[in-house]
C-alpha cells in the first residue's frame, strides 16, 4: 500500500507524487492512519469524508480536505491538547489515496484506485486499453480541485495524481 507521511510541495501537471518533494493535499476519499502515542484507543485508520472531515475518537470531526498531512497532524494535535491530553504527540500518514477517473476513448471508462507512480499509460491499461478511435499522442488531465483540463503530450512519463480526471480524446482520421 502506498504511504505518505511527509509535508511536501505542490504537484505540477504530470509530476510524480514523491513523498520527499510533493505537498500532497488531503481530499475526499483518502484513507489515513492517525497515531496518538501512548493512546491506542485514539489511534486508527480513518477516511476523509465527502464533507472534507475526518471523525476521530474523543475530538469528533476534524477538517482534512485541502490540508497537507503535516497540517492535519497539527490540527489533530491542537484539538487533543485543548482540554483532552497534555502534550499529545500525533503522527499521520496516507494509507490509500483517493481514486483517479478515466473517460473517453478507453474500453472501460470509470473510477479506479490510485497507486503510487501511476502513469497515464498504466491508467489506460487499467481501463482495458484504448478503443480503435483513441488519440494516442495527447491526453487531457484535470487535476483534483482545478476547473479546467490541461492538454498534454501522451508520453510514457506522463503521470497521474490522486483525484485526477484523465480524458483520452478521439483521433481524427
Amino acid at each position: 500500500m502506498p504511504t505518505l507521511a511527509l509535508a511536501q510541495t505542490a504537484t505540477p501537471p504530470g509530476a510524480v507524487i514523491d513523498a520527499s518533494v510533493v505537498d500532497y493535499k488531503l481530499g475526499s476519499g483518502d484513507k489515513i492512519r492517525v497515531t496518538v502515542y501512548g493512546e491506542p484507543s485514539l489511534s486508527g485508520e480513518f477516511f476523509v469524508s465527502g464533507s472534507g472531515m475526518t471523525s476521530l475518537p474523543l475530538i469528533g470531526d476534524v477538517k482534512a480536505v485541502g490540508l497537507t498531512v503535516r497540517e492535519f497532524q497539527d490540527a489533530v494535535q491542537k484539538a487533543l491538547s485543548d482540554g483532552y491530553l497534555r502534550e499529545p504527540r500525533v503522527s499521520a500518514e496516507v494509507l490509500n489515496f483517493r481514486p483517479f477517473y478515466i473517460l473517453g476513448e478507453v474500453m472501460k471508462p470509470g473510477t479506479y484506485p490510485y497507486t503510487s507512480g501511476l502513469t497515464v499509460l498504466n491508467a489506460v491499461a487499467t481501463a482495458g486499453g484504448y478503443t480503435y478511435r483513441a488519440e494516442k499522442k495527447q491526453v487531457f488531465i484535470k487535476h483534483d480541485g482545478q476547473t479546467t483540463e490541461t492538454k498534454m503530450p501522451l508520453e510514457p512519463s506522463t503521470t497521474v495524481a490522486p483525484g485526477d480526471t484523465i480524458r483520452i480524446g478521439e483521433r481524427f482520421f
